[in-house]
């Protein structure tokens, strides 16, 4: 259990720390065995964890990341064959020594976990009481730590199963099972991956305000620079299973020593990104952890390799706070500046054409009439023909269904869809499920053309022609689904759609689980798309804003089921109205500014509020707001730009 000293401990942040690590990882090497084949996954990290910090560790998929978390907590996978070389110490426990039942006991007493995937974490078959009660043994502490994470209503959440919660409120009740046994350390394994820019910015001010409450400290694992910029005080960059760099945030952020953060930096995506040009992005893949190359991991996709960086493996160097991998440091000015991306154009809007898709009045209805709920309530939206409109919202406020909707794949209970393709093609967010993993690449893309009645020959040369458009190299075509990474995967997802050019491609959250310089890339491609494939719409949902305003031309906002807010996606962002769009604005990441958060969780779509819809979470809501029900209000100053508040009609 938390104690008193506990509750009332607090750590200062910049000031110096007496104690010993609270981890200390020295010269670790792990190597796993996967289909008889060795994978050198960490190689000769050292790394510490003060007390009562936040150290960030922040890298690509494959880098490391979540096998050194896995290392601190002794739960690496025994089907892989884990050996281990060096030195892993939790709280004077060596990790690397201790048996199966010391493991238990510091896990128990010691230890905090968070995983990415709150559902997979809580089992399914008992309610949320019992198993934080398991944690904490007793109903009043598990009812005191449910209300110190932030879960509203707590006694009444303690009678639910894990998927009657959201995804934000089943990672707050795993926080406070991470939390029970007054750990010395928290291990957040990309925390806020799968979350909205709106729980990302709840979950990142719980983590850091239990830090400063409960003396512990966070190991935040994430891909994204700009998550650990939020609560971080250092930051540890992972390259093939190696620290590239590692210094105190602000310092990193503003002065990187290593080729590879420089790269990650550049690819952020921000509000204020020039969307003339395309994104910076990193070329190139991270070495295969078979067989990496003899110098410096990073040396194939670095732009200032030299000879000297691939004849020797780069230590650790710098001063005692900011240290760093790479032998030509001191010759480059890393520091974060615009680069000179070639224009691509603006995309062309045809407006003689029909539009793309015209939605009048669409309402959705789910489940029974007796027990049925009302997922979309009269949404109003037209997409011309080479057009881009971005929907934008929280989980729950409906924007998949209308894309669902569209596509075919739900039935509209009311209103009108008129499309001038009956088969808008989409992609997914995640493309694994939804690539046939039996056919290899070049027949899955091939597929869609045999209805078309195109020789042989023919199809096989569009197939070639539409990979090498998306980026992939000709020996994809032969490859399974399995054996392509995440990027891979939705680019072949792309190809897929656009081989027989539609009328309307429609994108469903396409990069939100990719890393940051991975989705930068494919967020290019899809931009390159429309200014290459004449007359193509776009309808593309997202839970961010930086990137709806890099990819549309529109954006609509959705709360509840309705459209809130709609206009050109620049007087969107830099003149929103409706609060929930400056809640969303406000809850971005951004290195310079901590995100707020925003209050509170979606209402619940089978007991929806009176009047506005967004009202009990609303900030500036008003008499009234609770009982009168607003309508769109076209805004005299803008064109198309219209607003469901009663703001806009004030």
């Amino acid at each position: 259990m938390i104690g008193e000293e506990s509750l009332n401990s607090t750590v200062s942040v910049g000031g110096a720390y007496e104690e010993a690590s609270v981890a200390r990882v020295s010269g670790l090497h792990v190597t796993l065995t996967r289909q008889h084949e060795a994978l050198h996954v960490l190689r000769g990290v050292d790394l510490n964890v003060k007390p009562g910090e936040v150290l960030g560790l922040v890298g690509e998929s494959g880098s490391g990341k979540s096998i050194l978390g896995l290392t601190l907590l002794g739960l690496l996978p025994g089907a892989s064959h884990p050996q281990l070389r060096g030195e892993v110490v939790v709280d004077g426990v060596d990790v690397t020594a201790a048996n199966a039942s010391q493991l238990r006991a510091l896990r128990r007493e010691r230890l905090g976990a968070v995983f990415q995937d709150p559902m997979s974490s809580l089992d399914p078959t008992m309610r949320i009481g019992a198993q934080v009660i398991e944690a904490t043994g007793s109903a009043s502490e598990a009812l005191r730590l449910l209300t110190a994470v932030g879960v509203p209503d707590p006694r009444r959440r303690m009678r639910s199963y894990p998927h009657e919660l959201s995804g934000g409120l089943r990672q707050r009740v795993t926080i406070a099972i991470a939390i029970a046994g007054s750990p010395r350390l928290i291990i957040a394994d990309e925390p806020t991956t799968a979350l909205d820019v709106t729980v990302q910015a709840q979950i990142l001010d719980l983590l850091s305000r239990l830090r400063a409450e409960f003396g512990c400290s966070v190991l935040l694992i994430t891909h994204d620079l700009a998550v650990a910029s939020q609560i971080a005080d250092r930051i540890a960059v992972l390259y093939a299973g190696r620290v590239a760099e590692i210094a105190d945030a602000r310092t990193l952020l503003r002065d990187p020593e290593h080729p590879y953060t420089a790269a990650l930096l550049r690819s952020r995506l921000e509000l204020d990104r020039d969307k003339s040009r395309p994104l910076p992005t990193l070329d190139g893949e991270p070495p295969d952890p078979r067989h990496f190359p003899p110098g410096c991991p990073f040396s194939p996709r670095c732009v200032f390799s030299t000879p000297a960086c691939d004849a020797a493996l780069p230590e650790l160097s710098g001063s005692a706070t900011h240290r760093h991998a790479c032998i030509r440091s001191e010759e480059l000015d890393l520091r974060p500046t615009v680069i000179e991306v070639e224009s691509w154009g603006q995309p062309v809007v045809d407006l003689s054409a029909k539009p793309a898709l015209v939605a009048k009045d669409v309402v959705v209805d789910a489940g029974s009439r007796r027990g049925g709920v009302r997922i979309l309530h009269g949404v109003d939206l037209e997409i011309r023909s080479g057009e881009a409109v971005a929907l934008v919202g929280e989980s729950g406020s409906g924007k998949t269904t209308l894309l669902r909707t569209v596509a075919g794949l739900m039935r509209h209970s009311g209103g009108e869809l008129r499309m001038t393709d009956e088969a808008p093609q989409m992609v997914f967010q995640d493309p694994i499920a939804s690539l046939t993993p039996w056919l290899s690449v070049g027949e899955m893309i091939e597929d869609r053309l045999r209805v078309t009645g195109m020789p042989r020959a023919e199809r096989r040369q569009r197939v070639a022609e539409v990979v090498a458009r998306v980026g992939l190299p000709p020996r994809s075509l032969g490859l399974r689904p399995s054996q392509l990474s995440g990027g891979q995967r939705q680019r072949v997802a792309l190809a897929r759609a656009i081989v027989v050019p539609p009328r309307l491609l429609l994108c469903d959250e396409p990069t939100s689980a990719l890393d940051v310089s991975i989705a930068a890339a494919v967020l290019n491609l899809i931009g390159r798309l429309r200014r290459e494939v004449s007359g193509m719409a776009v309808l593309f949902v997202t839970h961010d804003l930086a990137v709806a305003r890099l990819i549309a031309d529109k954006i609509a906002v959705m709360y509840l089921g309705r459209i809130v807010e709609f206009g050109p996606a620049e007087k969107v962002i830099s003149d929103a109205v409706h609060p929930y769009t400056r809640a969303l604005i406000d809850s971005l990441p951004h290195q310079d500014a901590e995100p707020i958060a925003l209050v509170g969780e979606p209402p619940s779509l089978y007991s929806p509020p009176t009047g506005c819809s967004f009202h009990p979470r609303c900030p500036q809501a008003r008499d009234g707001c609770a009982s009168r029900a607003p309508s769109l209000v076209d805004l005299e100053r803008h064109d198309d730009h219209v607003v469901d508040c009663v703001l806009a009609e004030a």
